[in-house]
Parts: structure tokens; C-alpha cells; sequence
């Protein structure tokens, strides 16, 4: 990819004609520059989907304005920074600083971040940029987006340019797309975002969420099981479309309370866990019930203004875990901030986007890049143009990384001859569990040397399914793809 640029880079430099463009060699620097880039994910979804709340929860602070309608309606993009920053860029190219308020500090002296609008007319800012010291935005850039399903058409349209230019050039590497419900507007836009992201031939990063999952079940302590089922339903209805490769339910709310518990929560949660379980029930049996000033029958060892800060903090569902686990023998905030995380669903989702997106980011970028660099030559053709595009297409039609992406997607779309175990093994092997070796092969700690005999026979048996004379040609195709990946560990395994 780096060779391709670096010589259509030296081409417009030469040609006459674009000798003294500037602001077409900027433009080419800044593809190359996206190599080098964290990998942008957009978080999508229809309006009041959770998506700040979500990012807020990956990123483990309270960045992402979460009441503010203003920063609803512009995209705004979270990237790393030494020093927190917000910046404005406005139509027409100018750009300004935008004024950071903090909220009150809690008793460990964390405040949440809120943006002062009072200069700016949302109408004219294209996009805000957000620079926050947060490790987890290293290696990523979160991009916040306005709902999809937006009373102003204008506010959603900002989100379809985002996701769906019309020039065709990616703007994300990859997107994970919040769902309440699946509608045919969802899927639509789904596939129109597959589309792009996966170059017109597959979603190459399209992972799909089943937001604010404790809401699901209506608080109850089971609502995350109620949850998984929705997520089930919704990935078994979008495998018929191939638009995504997983949906994981999410509490975003819960997550992002679990990593910013606060001690005189943990306190006052062992208070409500040390109250009589039948008295408590009936203190809870409604939200109202539960915050409204204490009754003779109803009397608990929290104030009401304590309990309401709670249930804006957790939600009644993440009330109800807290007080389970507290119950259940846990016995600091440490390790109740652990339990209510993992009871959020955030280190599923985390390990998907690891899977899906972390592993392969390189792979994810180069290939943006690549639609963004035919679309640039396209655009403004010279002499080398079809010499550029005749050592494009064939990366993008033939790597084999990202043939693994799409064939991840369109296995659960497509019929196959495939037995389930075959099916568990091919999608295994082409990395749907991760792109190292062990992960790929199926290797335990305990059986990790006996990687290079594996991969031998992974290569030779899926060399003998392909060849089966009963295959169809998307079976053979899948078959083909797992030769070369078990070919490739072969190779892997025999240069160690």
C-alpha cells in the first residue's frame, strides 16, 4: 500500500498538469497519514440508542455529553491528546476553540465534562474534535454520532455523510451499529454502510449492539438474559442479510457506573444490602416508591436524594445486581466495580471489537486507504492513472486478509454444504476467534507446541473439502479461503 501511494504521490508531482496543485498532493498526504492514524470507529444508531453513554463506558470517563441536545446534533470525534481539548471546525473551513466546563468533583475528584455552546450555532459546525488523555484512545478514535432516525433531517444527514459520503470514500474503518430494534430502516442504512466499508463487497468492520440491554428486561435482575435472547434474535435476522458478523447486548449505563464507581456508592449500596430482603422488595417494587421520601413501612438507612443519585447513576437494574453481588459476599468497590462490568456485557463487546477490529487494524486502514486512493485517481486522472489503478484493484479484490472479513460476514448469509462442525472449524480458522495462531488452530495453553501439526493438517483437510465434488462454488470459495489461511500458519510456523 505504502509503495502504491508513495508512487502515485511521485506521479502527480511529476505530471504538468498537477505539478502545481498543493492542494492535491495535501490530499494524498493525508490518505498516506491515515496509515499511520489510530483506527476510527463510528458508534451509530437511531436517536437515544446510547451511544455517548457507550462511549463513555469504552472510554472509562465522562467525555461524551450525555444531556447536552446540542452535542447530539454534530458528529464529534474522541481522539487522544495530552491535554484535554475541544475544537470546532466550522463550515467553510474555519476552526475554533470550544470553552470545557466541569461538573462538580465527586469525592475522588472526578468531574465529568460538559461543553459550553453559548458561541456557536450547531448550524455551522461541520464537526467537533475531542482531544482527552485516555489510554483507551490510543489505538482508537471514537467517533459519537447523531441519531439516525432524528426528528430534524438536517441533524440525520450528518450522520449519513459520515457513514455514507456520496463521493464514496470512506470516512470510519469500521462501525458499530447501536440497535433497539431492527427495522427496515436499520437494515437499509446497514447495508448501505456495508456497502461502503467493505467496498462494495462485504461489510469489512460492521459489528451490531443491542443497546441499553437492562431496559429490555425492565430493570428486573434477569434483564441482561432477557437481553442475550433480543441479541440472538437480532443477529439471527441479519444473518439472512450478512450486513454484520455479531450483535453483543450492552448496558452501557451500567458499564460506564461500573468504571467510575464511586466509594459513598459502594457505601451506600452495602446499606441498601443490609436492609430485611421483603422490605426492601416492597421499597423497590416501582422507581417511585424507591426515591420518594421514606414512609413509616418503607423506611431505609439511604436519604431519598441519595437513592435518586443512585438510580440516575445505575438504573433500578443496576441497583438490583449491586445489592445481588454485595449480598453474595463481595466486600469492597473494587471488586464490585469488576462484577457490575462484567455484568454489563462492555468485556464482550470490548472482545469483539478486539477480534474484529483491534486485530486487524492495519488491514481495516490499508483498505480505506485504497478505496480513498481509487477514488482520488478517479477523480483526477493522468497519464499513470491506469497503471495506479491496475495495481489496486487486484489488493482489493484479492488480499486474502480481507477476503477472511467479507467470507465472515456472508457465512452466516449464504447456504454452504457445511456441516455445523465444519462451519465452528472454517470460521475459526479464517479468524471469527481472533487472528493469532493458537486462536485460529483452536490451540488450548496446554497444546500450543503442537501449532505447526495442526496447521498441517488444517491445510490438508480443507485442501480434501474443497476438492469435494458435491460443492457449491460459495462452499468451494469458503474452502479455498481456509487452504490459505491453514497455508499461511504453515508458513508462519516453519520461518519460527
Amino acid at each position: 500500500m505504502r509503495a502504491i501511494l508513495g508512487g502515485t504521490i511521485a506521479a502527480y508531482r511529476a505530471d504538468p498538469a498537477y505539478r502545481q496543485r498543493p492542494d492535491l498532493h495535501a490530499e494524498l498526504e493525508r490518505i498516506g497519514r491515515r496509515l499511520n492514524e489510530p483506527m476510527r470507529i463510528a458508534l451509530a444508531g437511531t436517536l437515544k440508542a446510547g451511544k455517548s453513554t457507550l462511549v463513555n463506558a469504552l472510554v472509562g470517563d465522562e467525555i461524551a455529553p450525555t444531556d447536552a441536545t446540542e452535542a447530539t446534533r454534530i458528529v464529534t470525534w474522541f481522539r487522544h491528546g495530552p491535554t484535554p481539548k475541544v475544537t470546532a471546525n466550522h463550515r467553510g473551513g474555519r476552526r475554533s476553540n470550544v470553552p470545557i466546563t466541569r461538573d462538580r468533583a465527586d469525592p475522588q475528584g472526578r468531574r465529568g465534562l460538559t461543553f459550553d455552546f453559548a458561541s456557536l450555532d450547531p448550524d455551522d459546525v461541520v464537526d467537533l474534535d475531542v482531544e482527552w488523555p485516555a489510554a483507551e484512545l490510543i489505538d482508537a478514535t471514537i467517533i459519537d454520532t447523531p441519531g439516525t432516525s432524528s426528528l430534524s433531517q438536517d441533524v440525520s444527514a450528518r450522520t449519513l455523510r459520515l457513514l455514507v459520503p456520496d463521493d464514496g470514500v470512506p470516512r470510519v474503518d469500521a462501525v458499530v451499529f447501536l440497535l433497539r430494534t431492527l427495522n427496515a430502516a436499520d437494515i437499509a442504512l446497514l447495508k448501505q454502510i456495508g456497502e461502503l466499508v467493505g467496498g462494495a463487497a462485504g461489510a469489512l468492520g460492521v459489528i451490531g449492539v443491542a443497546s441499553r440491554a437492562d431496559e429490555i428486561g425492565a430493570g428486573r435482575i434477569d434483564a441482561m438474559m432477557s437481553a442475550r435472547d433480543v441479541a440472538q434474535r437480532f443477529t439471527a435476522e441479519m444473518e439472512r442479510t450478512g450486513i454484520c458478523q455479531a450483535v453483543v447486548p450492552v448496558s452501557g449505563l451500567l458499564a460506564l457506573t461500573a468504571r467510575t464507581l464511586r466509594q459513598s456508592e459502594f457505601v451506600a449500596l452495602k446499606k441498601l444490602s443490609e436492609v430485611e430482603p421483603a422490605q426492601l422488595a416492597k421499597a423497590m417494587l416501582s422507581v417511585d416508591r424507591f426515591v420518594r421520601a421514606d414512609s413509616e413501612d418503607t423506611a431505609l438507612p439511604v436519604s431519598s436524594g441519595t437513592r435518586a443519585e443512585l438510580l440516575d447513576r445505575f438504573g433500578m437494574f443496576g441497583i438490583r445486581i449491586a445489592i445481588a453481588v454485595l449480598r453474595a459476599g463481595v466486600g469492597d468497590s473494587v471488586a464490585l466495580a469488576d462484577e457490575l462490568l462484567e455484568r454489563s456485557g462492555l468485556p464482550a463487546l470490548r472482545e469483539v471489537i478486539d477480534q474484529q477490529f483491534a486485530q486487524r487494524s492495519d488491514l481495516l486502514k490499508a483498505h480505506t486507504a485504497l478505496l480513498s486512493l481509487r477514488q482520488f485517481v478517479q477523480r483526477h486522472p493522468i497519464y499513470a492513472t491506469p497503471r495506479i489503478l491496475a495495481d489496486i484493484e487486484p489488493l482489493l479484490a484479492d488480499t486474502h486478509a480481507f477476503e477472511e472479513l467479507r467470507l465472515l460476514s456472508q457465512l452466516r448469509s449464504r447456504a454452504t454444504t457445511l456441516n455445523d462442525d465444519e462451519m465452528a472449524s472454517l470460521r475459526r480458522l479464517i479468524g471469527g476467534s481472533g487472528t493469532d495462531a493458537a486462536s485460529r488452530l483452536g490451540l488450548s495453553p496446554d497444546t500450543v507446541g503442537d501449532g505447526p501439526r495442526a496447521a498441517f493438517a488444517a491445510a490438508q483437510r480443507w485442501r480434501r473439502r474443497a476438492e469435494h465434488p458435491l460443492n457449491d462454488p460459495f462452499t468451494a470459495r469458503a474452502c479455498r479461503a481456509a487452504v490459505r489461511s491453514a497455508e499461511a500458519l504453515v508458513a508462519e510456523y516453519a520461518r519460527a
